[in-house]
């Protein structure tokens, strides 16, 4: 059973810094993409983050400048260095990723993380 498990998350205030990790884990052959999604109260999902296995960087308008992502594809392994925090990054994270599993790693499946809490106190 392949799965997303997230840490890092908690409490800082504004202006402080957190880093998030996120690591896949089953029989996982690849890694297409993994990334970072963020869910405030009362606000849709949106994309934070996400990179792929080869390297290429996406960010939100919003954390470009402040957050940086990287990947450990040895260890199927997401990071998101989180700086210069502000309230309104206060939201549950959540990892997504593509990854090619299975024998022969040919099936492709998307996965979720079950989130993790980051509060930003002002």
């Amino acid at each position: 059973q392949v799965q997303l498990v997230e840490s890092g998350g908690g409490l800082v205030q504004a202006g402080g810094s957190l880093r998030l990790s996120c690591v896949a884990s089953g029989s996982i052959g690849g890694i297409k993409f993994m990334g970072w999604y963020r869910q405030a109260p009362g606000n849709q999902r949106e994309v934070v983050a996400t990179i792929t296995g080869g390297g290429s960087r996406n960010y939100a308008d919003s954390v470009k400048g402040r957050f940086s992502i990287s990947i450990d594809n040895a260890n199927n392994t997401v990071y998101l260095q989180m700086n210069s925090l502000k309230p309104e990054d206060t939201a549950v994270y959540y990892c997504n990723s593509g990854l090619l599993v299975g024998p022969g790693a040919l099936r492709y499946l998307e996965v979720w993380g079950q989130g993790t809490l980051v509060t930003v106190s002002s």
